[in-house]
């Protein structure tokens, strides 16, 4: 019986960025279907007990950084540590993944993974429309409508609605992943996320 998961994410997460692709991948082996629900941290946190990076210990920032480059160099994926529109939002990026999911879950994670590497690999900021109408078109959506569904108040309530709902279900991070109401955080959790959809 083909399992469900849930994929809290935003696309300003360099850990979001480095699972993204193996997951989509996992998932398509075990036949697994996808959730897709774009999340904004900055009301997570507060929340949570998280903070935002600007704010963290400074030997957190670093060990982070020094964290991510292990894992950058052990999966062999490309991604700039500090990258030079870091401190951009994620808000409108998010909202284009939300109207991206009208024309499907295929085309919503390929314009996702195509903003976050825009992001982490390009050094593009995606928080400007130029920029995602381009990871739109690579992601073989119609950029026009996209751009116009991302203003719209329902999308915009339909990226709360799925802020509300991770609040809800005790998430306080990014990526993060439930399979029958197990939660998993972080992209270095997907063996056992593999573990769990094999049974």
């Amino acid at each position: 019986m083909s399992k469900n998961v849930d994929y809290y994410m935003t696309p300003v997460s360099p850990w979001t960025y480095l699972g993204h692709d193996r997951f989509v991948a996992l998932c398509a082996r075990h036949g697994a279907t996808i959730d897709l629900k774009p999340i904004d941290l900055g009301r997570i946190f507060p929340v949570s007990g998280g903070l935002p990076l600007g704010k963290r210990a400074p030997q957190r920032q670093a060990y982070r950084l020094v964290e991510l480059a292990r894992f950058r160099d052990h999966l062999g994926v490309p991604l700039n540590l500090q990258p030079k529109f870091a401190a951009a939002g994620g808000d409108l990026a998010s909202r284009w993944i939300v109207a991206a999911l009208e024309a499907g879950i295929g085309p919503a994670l390929d314009f996702a993974g195509a903003a976050m590497r825009a992001r982490f690999v390009e050094e593009r900021d995606i928080a400007d429309a130029g920029v995602l109408a381009q990871c739109a078109l690579a992601a073989g959506l119609d950029r026009a409508v996209i751009a116009a569904r991302a203003e719209e108040p329902g999308i915009a309530a339909r990226y709360d609605a799925f802020t509300q709902e991770a609040i809800e279900r005790q998430v306080f991070g990014a990526p993060w992943y439930v399979v029958d109401g197990e939660p998993f955080w972080g992209q270095d959790r997907l063996d056992f996320i593999a573990r769990k959809l094999a049974q």
